[in-house]
C-alpha cells in the first residue's frame, strides 16, 4: 500500500512536476549562478511545508523530511546548471546557457519523489533530504576562480562543496539519477562506474610582432601550442585501453589579429582516466609535453592544474534496489547495464565517501550537451524517474531500514572525508616552465 500511494501522488501532482521542469529549462543558468532556479525549487519547499536551507555553495537548497523514527538519512540529490552551447536551438541568446545534459529533468524528479515519499513518511524509519546541488557542469573557470578568490568558494563543482562544508557528514546513503544519451524509449540504465578527471589551464607566451614584415622578432605562441598539442598525440599510444584515458582541450583565446604574430595562447583542457593512478600518470606525460612547445620555439608555459571530479565508483547491493524498483515499472527487457562511462560527474566523489549511485534514464532524443538533445517522452522523462526514486527509498528505509542498514554495514569507504580533501588538494599546481631565476 505504501508504494501505491506514493505512486498514486506522483500521478495526480504529474501536471505540477512536468511544469516545474519546463520552467527551469526556459530559464537556463550555469553553475553558481542558478539564483532564479534556487527560488523556484525554494518555493516548492515553502509551499510543501518542507524544512530547507538554501544559500548552500551560493545556490544550493537541502529540504528534509523526517519519519520521527529512528533510522538512517538518505539523500536524493539532483544538480541545477546548464551548460553552454550557443548553437542548441533553445540556448539563452546572451549567455549560451542551455540545459543540453537534463538537470532540469533531475530537479522534477526529486521534487516528484518529494511529493510521493511526503505522503508515506510516517511509514518509514529515519530521513530522507532534497539536495539542489549547483555547478555539476566544470565550465566557466576563470569565474570559478573568482569566486574562490573572494572566499565565496574552495572547489569548483558543487558537490565537492557540499562535501566540504560538512552536509553529507551525516548523510548514509545518496542516489542521483540522469539522463541517458539518445534514448527515447523507456528504459534506464545502471551504471557501475565512470572517468575521473583533473581541470589544466594553460597559458603560451610568446612575442607579438608584425605577422608580414618582421615576423623574426616575434615568437610565436600559436606554434607554441602546435608543438605542445603534437607532443600529447605522439602519446596516446602510450595510454592503456582498461585505463579509458581521454585528454582533450578547447582554445579559449587564440590571438589578437591576424597580422599580428599571436603573443598568448589560452586553453582549458581535462585530463581524465578510470583511476586516480591513471589520471595522475597521464597528467604527468601531458606536463612534461605542455613544455615541449616553448622548449622547441621559445617563450613560456604556465600550467595551472585544478582538482577536477573522482571517479564514480557504484554501490552493487544500491543498484541491485534502483533495478528491482525500475523492474517493477519498465519491464526487465528495458534495463541495461554500462560496466563504466568516459564521462565524469562529481558524484564520483561522493560515492568515495558513502554507498552511492548513479544510474541513467531515457525518454529523451539528441546527444547529451549537443544541440540536437531535446525531450521525446515527458512521461519518461518527467515523471516515472521520480516514482523509481521514491520506490528505492521507501524499499531502503522500510521495516526499519533493514535494507539501508544491510548496505551501509556492507559498504568500505574508498576514502575518509579528510584523505578526501588532502587528494583533492593533492591535484592543485601552478608551474611557470622555463623557471624563471
Amino acid at each position: 500500500m505504501t508504494k501505491r500511494e506514493a505512486i498514486e501522488t506522483i500521478d495526480k501532482r504529474s501536471e505540477d512536476i512536468i511544469s516545474l521542469g519546463k520552467s527551469i529549462y526556459m530559464e537556463p543558468e550555469t553553475g553558481y549562478r542558478e539564483i532564479k532556479t534556487s527560488e523556484k525549487i525554494g518555493k516548492i519547499f515553502r509551499e510543501e511545508g518542507i524544512n530547507y536551507r538554501d544559500g548552500i555553495a551560493i545556490t544550493g537548497l537541502i529540504g528534509e523530511l523526517d519519519s520521527g523514527r529512528e533510522g538512517p538519512t538518505v539523500a536524493i540529490l539532483s544538480e541545477m546548471d546548464a551548460l553552454i552551447n550557443y548553437e542548441h536551438p533553445d540556448a539563452d541568446p546572451k549567455t549560451g546557457a542551455i540545459h543540453a545534459c537534463g538537470h532540469f529533468a533531475q530537479l522534477s524528479w526529486m521534487v516528484g519523489a518529494l511529493f510521493g515519499l511526503k505522503e508515506v513518511i510516517q511509514s518509514l524509519s529515519g530521513k530522507i533530504v532534497f539536495m539542489a546541488i549547483p555547478a555539476e557542469e566544470y565550465i566557466e573557470l576563470e569565474y570559478r576562480k573568482k569566486l574562490i578568490e573572494g572566499g565565496k568558494i574552495q572547489y569548483f563543482g558543487g558537490k565537492q562543496e557540499f562535501i566540504r562544508l560538512g552536509e553529507l557528514d551525516n548523510v548514509d546513503i545518496a542516489i542521483i539519477n540522469h539522463a541517458s544519451s539518445d534514448t527515447p524509449p523507456r528504459s534506464t540504465w545502471i551504471v557501475r562506474g565512470s572517468n575521473g578527471f583533473i581541470g589544466k589551464r594553460v597559458r603560451f607566451i610568446g612575442k607579438t610582432a608584425h605577422a608580414g614584415a618582421a615576423p623574426h622578432k616575434g615568437i610565436n605562441a600559436l606554434n607554441m601550442f602546435n608543438v605542445s598539442l603534437t607532443a600529447i598525440n605522439a602519446q596516446r599510444e602510450t595510454f592503456k585501453d582498461e585505463d579509458s584515458v581521454r585528454v582533450h582541450m578547447m582554445v579559449t583565446h587564440g590571438g589578437e589579429s591576424v597580422n599580428v604574430i599571436p603573443g598568448e595562447i589560452d586553453i582549458e583542457m581535462y585530463v581524465r582516466g578510470k583511476t586516480i593512478e591513471a589520471i595522475e600518470k597521464t597528467n604527468s606525460k601531458v606536463q612534461r609535453a605542455l613544455k615541449a612547445g616553448p622548449m622547441g620555439i621559445g617563450g613560456e608555459v604556465e600550467i595551472e592544474t585544478f582538482p577536477g571530479y573522482l571517479p564514480l565508483r557504484a554501490n552493487e547491493k544500491l543498484n541491485r534496489v534502483w533495478e528491482t524498483n525500475a523492474i517493477q515499472i519498465l519491464g526487465s527487457k528495458n534495463i541495461f547495464f554500462q560496466e563504466s562511462i568516459g564521462a565524469s560527474t562529481d558524484m564520483g566523489d561522493i560515492s568515495h565517501l558513502i554507498p552511492s549511485i548513479h544510474p541513467s534514464t531515457g525518454g529523451f532524443g539528441g546527444e547529451l550537451h549537443s544541440r540536437t538533445f531535446k525531450i521525446i517522452d515527458e512521461e519518461m522523462a518527467y515523471i516515472i524517474p521520480a516514482k523509481i526514486y521514491a520506490l528505492t527509498v521507501i524499499d531502503l528505509l522500510k521495516d526499519e531500514a533493514t535494507l539501508a542498514m544491510e548496505i551501509i554495514k556492507h559498504h568500505k569507504p574508498l576514502l575518509t572525508k579528510e584523505n578526501y580533501i588532502k587528494t583533492l588538494n593533492s591535484f592543485v599546481d601552478r608551474e611557470i616552465w622555463p623557471k624563471k631565476n
